[in-house]
């Protein structure tokens, strides 16, 4: 008897253990997309410079390259479920949308040049719903 009772506890706690673990990590989880996503809500705004999309744009290129999230034949990222982050910058003055990538291959110093004085304003942001990362930002810029 005092051992089918010793087994039944022993059981017990071995699955209060385990629910124990799986909510510390996910608490953990949550706390790490809570400080990703600060980093790139402070750019959620309403008036920002070029210079600021530069910024997001380089933090976003370093995010991918630290998690080796994959590129198409085009050199854009691939989008993923988990961790990938895409900026795009939408242009009023030809009514285009630029991703992140290309504007990194054409040259992020000629984008500050002509645009770091310009005002963009967040219009967009998506979350990865397996994670709650934040999955992609859009800018577009006012009225030059």
């Amino acid at each position: 008897m005092k051992k089918t009772i010793f087994v039944i506890v022993l059981i017990f706690c071995a699955i209060i253990l385990c629910i124990y673990m799986n909510y510390k990590e996910l608490l953990t989880n949550q706390r790490q997309a809570q400080k990703f996503n600060a980093e790139f809500e402070f750019y959620n705004q309403d008036s920002i410079l070029g210079t600021n999309i530069t910024t997001i744009i380089n933090k976003a290129i370093d995010h991918n390259e630290k998690h080796s999230i994959p590129k198409d034949e085009k050199g854009l990222y691939i989008a993923n479920d988990r961790n990938s982050i895409k900026i795009y910058v939408h242009m009023l003055i030809n009514e285009t949308t630029y991703p992140m990538e290309s504007l990194k291959t054409s040259g992020l110093d000629e984008f500050t040049r002509y645009f770091g004085e310009v005002e963009f304003k967040c219009t967009n942001v998506k979350y990865h719903q397996a994670t709650g990362k934040i999955a992609e930002m859009t800018f577009e810029a006012k009225q030059l």
